[in-house]
């Protein structure tokens, strides 16, 4: 399974929610959407837009754990 690390790279870096719907011009409803998405699928602008952002790697923002 592949976990979305965006909530807790906002907690690490102190910024809200709010703050990246700012940064991407997206609606809170639809980041919330889009996080959550990441059990299903997601897009690539979503990626990359969070990675500028939030100033993080692919491997920052992505972890790839065993499903048990």
């Amino acid at each position: 399974m592949i976990i979305l690390n965006v909530e807790k790279i906002l907690k690490e870096q102190g910024k809200t929610k709010s703050w990246l719907c700012d940064q991407l011009d997206i609606s809170f409803y639809n980041l919330n959407k889009s996080i959550k998405a990441g059990k299903k699928s997601i897009s690539y602008k979503y990626l990359e837009g969070f990675c500028k952002a939030l100033n993080c790697s692919f491997d920052e923002l992505l972890t790839i754990v065993d499903d048990e």
